[in-house]
């Protein structure tokens, strides 16, 4: 019988390529959403796409809504979304898109379902650029995760504890990019605006990074922008 796991699936670039690697290597994939009062509801619509893309069962593919439990960040309303900043600014300090503690309130919820459903492993798509800005994307971050989870569950303290697996932590987004097409990720399907527009605003920094990531990888983002980009 296939492994089971569950991936972190936001319908973005990163997490998108974390899926296909889980199915590449041969993983029973149960997908895990959120609703977090985030602005916009395209990232939902894109994880949805991505499912189904995959051919992964409604029933496996849990969406958690939050409502507004989160807040104090851009991405939940709480100051304006960033536009035009080179990346310098965007691999410097905390940036005002940091959601606080998201990825520790997501991977409680991804620990818990995979408890539930028999898991073995979390899969979830940090990466070198995320965590140079945002906190709970660093490894030390996840190593410490990791160990609260395997004392806080019951497969954890049985000794069966579940892995939480980060196969894009030591990646830019060049080698992501290139890595989702050896995979043949639906890059068209996939959704990364922090304003979530459609056609992509090419301003905010997630739209930015992953212009360049094409870019530096020598591939055409079949996403459109609203905004001329130069391939």
């Amino acid at each position: 019988m296939a492994e089971r796991a569950v991936v972190l699936l936001s319908g973005g670039l990163d997490s998108t390529t974390c899926l296909a690697l889980a199915l590449r290597d041969g993983r029973t994939v149960h997908p895990i959403s959120f609703a977090y009062g985030q602005l916009h509801e395209a990232e939902l619509g894109a994880a949805t796409h991505v499912a189904r893309h995959y051919g992964i069962p409604p029933e496996r593919h849990r969406v958690v809504d939050l409502g507004r439990a989160i807040s104090g960040s851009a991405l939940t309303g709480q100051g304006a979304v960033p536009l035009d900043r080179d990346a310098a600014a965007i691999g410097g300090d905390i940036p005002v898109t940091y959601v606080p503690a998201r990825n520790l309130v997501f991977l409680a919820f991804a620990m818990s379902y995979a408890e539930a459903v028999g898991a073995g492993e979390v899969h979830i798509g940090v990466n070198a650029l995320d965590y140079s800005g945002y906190p709970d994307c660093r490894p030390e971050f996840i190593r410490a995760f990791a160990e609260a989870a395997r004392l806080g569950t019951r497969v954890g303290v049985e000794g069966r504890p579940i892995e939480v697996r980060t196969p894009l932590v030591d990646l830019g987004k060049a080698a992501i990019v290139r890595l989702g097409a050896e995979v043949g990720v639906p890059f068209a399907l996939t959704h990364s605006c922090y304003l979530g527009q459609r056609p992509a605003c090419g301003r905010c920094d997630a739209c930015r990074l992953r212009i360049e990531g094409f870019r530096a990888a020598g591939l055409r983002d079949p996403l459109p922008y609203a905004v001329e980009v130069a391939w």
